[in-house]
């Protein structure tokens, strides 16, 4: 009887498409990605807190709202549906009630408060510009103090059906609507220039004449003044006067109307210029003071606000304090999101997986210890809990989604990543753990997810200069190492991810257990090969050894590392060197007592069976990794 394979094991199809990376502009599968969200527990409760703020008639705190968390944590995700869950946002056909309907469905099981906060929020009127700040702002320079405000005021402006390319031209376009004259100045411009006023307005200079001629006669008058000219002399950008503007906009909506700007990627684009950061904080202060509460700021960042700024003078640290005030409200999405929404979105099990994944457990649940935890190291990952943690979570181990957390923070700080600001860019997650799991999906049940198959998923998003080494030892070691190969190689994958963890100690063992792949495989062996290609991985400089742990060579690494072994080096100085070092650092006195007299006796050193020194009666022997002698000779000495 054939074993079942692992893509039988789930309630969904694991190869269906799933839109692992939430774009804020993208409204093709607005429909599936609201259903396919997953409210999490952690979520939930972050939500609850936000609405029960929101929803209050005066609302005395700030209006801001920082979600943050790691690559692909789902931030956009949960921005956009924020966006249509309190308002609407224009030009997208996805009802709001709907949203409402479907996010107080999934918030049943949060208790009666959320469905019910979710409730009272829709009956608050709101409008909702959802946008993505780095496309928004393509030619802006960031070194530009108002930078930020000039994507907030572009933004405001499209909303309004005003030219977003050109503040002045959008100021003109305001006036005119006040008087009740744009629609007869377009009209008039149209039948002078021949093409609509929103081309005529992109082409500049090209249109100034028919501008102007189409300004005179609304206008009721004779002029041969260049009216655009005028007003792009004239215009000023503040703060001050973008929330003005927005004060006059929702005046004249109806009451208690709010407007929510939703921005995403905002701590990518504001980086660790703290001007920059000033810059959001007074926008968010000065619409919280104009506008009475009622425009609202929602902002993503891929890391807490500590972290955007980083090591901070006292003035920055004051100034972070007020930046804190004005985002009250922090909804922080941690592994414990991730690894709900991956359980519940793709690795949800079907009533035979459930039986087959228990009969596993029962069977292998006793060695997990073993096969799972690291030793040595700062840090301690959590193993499988109990069997429906394990159902869950199968064919992958709890460790691999932190791990793969810090690996990715790590790589991204090191500028391993293709993209502007060093993200991941187009990999989440979700769209990691579904690749891999299709590639394991014809596998027979028992076989896990080992973690140097994560790489697979984001190397096309890793600069081609970091895994040079990789790729070189892919075409080479398959013809020098015909039998030991493949785990060479994917000891350098799971070597190349877990290079800037912290706390993580890539000794053999360590190695071992991100490698496991199988129950039932045979530790010992496994041990033995992952040593032996450790081996000839080091003796090729595709790594190096640092004590008891190896670390992967980026290329340059590696030409240093060449360059060292290139060089050649008299045993007898290294040996002085190491004589001086346990002489003057390590055993510093050359007598020792005697226990019962008191009395001093003096005695020499040995190294690797070579006096140094002035040798006395008694000889202390130190035996180096010079010495070349194995654990067996060595304490066969110490007889």
């Amino acid at each position: 009887m054939n074993k079942a394979n692992i893509a039988s094991l789930f309630e969904k199809d694991i190869a269906r498409p799933i839109e692992g990376v939430i774009k804020a502009d993208d409204t093709r599968h607005l429909a599936a990605e609201v259903d396919e969200y997953v409210l999490t527990g952690e979520t939930a409760s972050a939500l609850e807190q936000l609405l029960e703020s929101y929803t209050e008639p005066v609302y005395g705190g700030g209006n801001g709202v920082w979600i943050s968390g790691f690559f692909g944590s789902g931030k956009s995700h949960l921005l956009k549906m924020l966006a249509h869950l309190l308002g609407e946002v224009p030009d997208q056909e996805l009802i709001r009630q709907s949203v409402v309907e479907a996010f107080c469905a999934k918030a049943g099981i949060a208790g009666a408060m959320l469905p019910a906060l979710i409730k009272k929020s829709a009956t608050i009127p709101a409008t909702s510009l959802l946008f993505n700040i780095d496309q928004k702002a393509p030619l802006i320079d960031k070194s530009q103090t108002d930078a930020l405000l000039q994507v907030f005021v572009k933004v405001f402006n499209e909303s309004r059906g005003y030219y977003g390319g050109e503040p002045s031209v959008a100021r003109f376009e305001r006036d005119l609507d006040r008087r009740n004259l744009l629609q007869d100045f377009k009209d008039k411009f149209q039948e002078i220039a021949g093409v609509p006023w929103e081309q005529g307005r992109e082409e500049g200079i090209l249109s100034e004449q028919a501008v102007t001629q189409a300004w005179a006669e609304i206008a009721d008058g004779q002029t041969t003044e260049n009216i655009l000219a005028r007003y792009e002399s004239q215009f000023t950008l503040s703060i001050e006067d973008f929330a003005e503007e927005v004060t006059e906009w929702l005046r004249v909506q109806e009451p208690n109307h709010r407007l929510l700007f939703l921005v995403d990627e905002v701590g990518q684009f504001i980086g660790a210029d703290t001007k920059l950061m000033l810059n959001l904080q007074t926008i968010v202060e000065t619409l919280h003071t104009k506008c009475d509460g009622r425009a609202w700021v929602f902002v993503t960042s891929q890391e807490d606000m500590d972290s955007v700024i980083g090591d901070r003078t006292k003035q920055q640290d004051n100034d972070f304090s007020k930046i804190q005030a004005r985002f009250k409200t922090r909804m922080k999405l941690t592994s414990a999101d991730v690894e709900e929404v991956i359980q519940r979105r793709l690795l949800e099990k079907n009533k035979m997986g459930e039986t087959e994944l228990r009969a596993l457990y029962e069977k292998q649940h006793a060695n997990f210890r073993t096969l799972f935890d690291f030793v040595d190291g700062e840090r301690h990952y959590r193993n499988y809990a109990d069997c429906d943690d394990f159902t869950g979570l199968y064919p992958f181990v709890p460790y691999q989604f932190p791990f793969f957390q810090e690996a990715l923070r790590g790589l991204s700080d090191h500028n391993v990543f293709e993209g502007r600001h060093s993200s991941v860019g187009e990999r989440s997650m979700l769209g990691v753990v579904q690749e891999v799991t299709q590639k394991l999906a014809d596998a027979e049940v028992g076989s896990l997810v080992p973690f140097d198959k994560m790489l697979d998923g984001i190397r096309q998003t890793v600069k081609s200069a970091a895994i040079k080494n990789l790729a070189t030892a892919e075409r080479q070691l398959p013809q020098q190492l015909p039998n030991g190969s493949e785990i060479a190689v994917r000891l350098l994958k799971a070597l190349f991810l877990v290079k800037y963890i912290r706390g993580y100690i890539a000794t053999p063992r360590n190695l071992a257990v991100l490698l496991y792949d199988k129950f039932d495989t045979n530790l010992t062996v496994l041990n033995t090969r992952v040593a032996e290609a450790l081996e000839v991985l080091e003796s090729q400089t595709y790594v190096q050894r640092n004590g008891i742990a190896y670390e992967y060579l980026t290329n340059e690494e590696q030409e240093i590392e060449q360059e060292i072994k290139n060089v050649d080096i008299d045993t007898s100085e290294v040996a002085k060197l190491l004589f001086g070092i346990i002489s003057g650092d390590i055993v510093k006195s050359r007598t020792f007592p005697h226990s019962e007299t008191g009395q001093q006796f003096q005695f020499g050193f040995k190294l690797d069976e070579v006096a140094q020194g002035i040798q006395k009666p008694l000889t202390v022997h130190f035996i180096s990794p010079l010495s070349g002698l194995n654990d067996t000779e060595i304490a066969a000495h110490s007889m």
